[in-house]
């Protein structure tokens, strides 16, 4: 039996209303390499089977403390029903991609069962309308909750759920021996809740002088002060921290999501982001991505109009996990603040701007431990965690950007191999779109997550992604246009937005 940490029991309170807070991947599978060019449910289900002893994951279930006391445990249920775990499905006629992604969405909206070990898969067969995929590809879509599972996390256990050879496709090996946990009755629960409530005081109390003392140094250590890493430069040092707090402007990402998404998929070639570093080699593939998204989140708006003139922020996970990717630890993650610079025109312009920014916050966390918060959420009650994240933290965020390094070698299931792999990920509340990339054999997929009536037409999200990153392309192989944005001053790069952003604009309006 093992509890809960501060982060884990975090995305299990955040649920609640409309919030969903499970992950997913959605894998497609081309079965020509499998044995006999075809794939049969009961295929996966071995598959599956074969991985439960190595998984400890798919073994556990929740144990909730009575009256919500103390934070949750998990504990081992060998009594697992795979076939319960993983269903079976198919698209109705005629199998295209826009049925799939409907699917996926319908079944992102339901949340998890909390009696059960927190994970659910579906095989989807009928994809038959697909460019691209020959005939009998199947799909499948994974879904875990945030509580067990970081993106690192996410990541080894795509690795483990696959093999790298197509001709390891089935049986499973021996079945070893699987202990069950003892279920704790309640007294003992309220005794373990006493005894951490007791430990938590002193806990906080040493956080708080080593965080002060942190903050201090990194104060001394930077140019110019602490603040200089959070914005302006000039001014009383509470202006400036007050700058750096200011919630974004809001946008239509902004309200209580609804109990339904839409889900959409982009794939980009790396070897088109390593061209473009061949001209800016000090911008990494995340810098890269996140252009790419404050691109077509600029596109986005500026078609409905509603454009802020201000920019836009995300909330980027930051992981702090180990060489150790595999650890068994729960949620190992941080997360910081960045802007997405929406409101600049210039595709180079808006890139080195998000560079910096992300030395910025980079330094910052390395100055404060980019384990901070997990570290508070740890010793704080969790009802202080959670009013702090949704009061406090969330406000400060237009929507969450995150990107994850995946396998570069294909992989296979049962014999299939894996097409490609798109991460789907949460809509909060007051951040109603997700954009995920995830690195996958030589491409980038970008899935957009949204609630479904803040993006009715994912469709033409997908068209604002592909777009942009094709401006940010064309923008990278011009020599002139590099070397005078490299030079150029944040200042000097925000005045020539301006006169870009004043200018008459020739772009249709595209209707809501």
């Amino acid at each position: 039996m093992r509890q809960l940490s501060g982060t884990d029991s975090l995305f299990l309170r955040l649920e609640r209303g409309n919030q969903y807070m499970h992950v997913a991947g959605l894998g497609i599978y081309d079965p020509s390499t499998a044995p006999g060019g075809r794939v049969r449910f009961k295929d996966v289900l071995r598959f599956f089977e074969a991985r439960l002893d190595s998984l400890p994951l798919f073994r556990r279930r929740l144990v909730t403390v009575p009256l919500g006391l103390d934070r949750s445990y998990w504990i081992e249920d060998p009594d697992i029903d795979v076939e319960f775990h993983v269903r079976h499905i198919a698209l109705p006629h005629p199998g295209d991609w826009r049925q799939l992604c409907i699917q996926v969405a319908r079944i992102h909206s339901r949340p998890l069962d909390r009696s059960k070990p927190l994970w659910e898969a579906y095989v989807i067969e009928g994809l038959d309308h697909i460019p691209g995929l020959p005939s009998g590809s199947f799909a499948l879509y994974l879904k875990l909750h945030h509580c067990a599972v970081d993106g690192e996390a996410g990541t080894e256990l795509i690795r483990a759920i696959h093999s790298t050879l197509a001709e390891d496709f089935s049986e499973p090996a021996a079945r070893g021996r699987r202990y069950k946990d003892r279920m704790p009755t309640a007294p003992e629960l309220y005794l373990r809740a006493v005894a951490r409530g007791v430990s938590r005081v002193p806990s906080l109390a040493r956080l708080s002088a080593e965080t002060a003392v942190r903050v201090a140094s990194a104060g001394a250590a930077v140019p110019g002060g602490l603040t200089s890493l959070l914005g302006k430069q000039e001014g009383p040092t509470v202006a400036r921290l007050a700058e750096a707090l200011r919630k974004p402007p809001a946008t239509r990402f902004t309200g209580k999501v609804s109990a339904h998404r839409v889900v959409e998929v982009v794939g980009l070639p790396l070897a088109s982001f390593k061209t473009i570093r061949a001209s800016i080699p000090e911008a990494t593939i995340n810098d890269l991505f996140m252009t790419t998204v404050g691109g077509a989140l600029r596109r986005y708006l500026d078609a409905k109009g509603e454009l802020p003139e201000a920019t836009l922020t995300c909330m980027v996970p930051m992981s702090f996990r180990g060489p150790d990717k595999t650890a068994d630890l729960g949620n190992q993650i941080g997360m910081a603040v960045m802007p997405l610079h929406t409101e600049l025109h210039d595709p180079i312009d808006r890139l080195q701007e998000i560079r910096r920014g992300a030395a910025k916050s980079k330094a910052f966390n390395e100055l404060v431990g980019r384990d901070l918060a997990a570290r508070l959420f740890e010793v704080l009650p969790d009802a202080a965690s959670e009013f702090a994240t949704r009061r406090l933290v969330l406000p400060q965020m237009s929507i969450v950007v995150s990107n994850v390094r995946g396998p570069d070698v294909p992989l296979f299931m049962a014999g299939a191999r894996l097409v490609s792999f798109a991460p789907v990920s949460i809509a909060f509340d007051g951040l109603g779109l997700n954009v995920t990339g995830f690195s996958y054999h030589g491409m980038l997929w970008i899935c957009a997550v949204a609630c479904r009536d803040m993006l009715p037409d994912p469709s033409f999200f997908a068209e604002c992604l592909r777009a942009s990153f094709a401006e940010l392309e064309r923008a990278a192989a011009s020599p002139d246009s590099v070397a005078s944005t490299h030079s150029a001053s944040p200042k000097a790069i925000r005045k020539r937005s301006r006169g870009a952003n004043n200018a008459p604009s020739t772009r249709r309006r595209r209707a809501t």
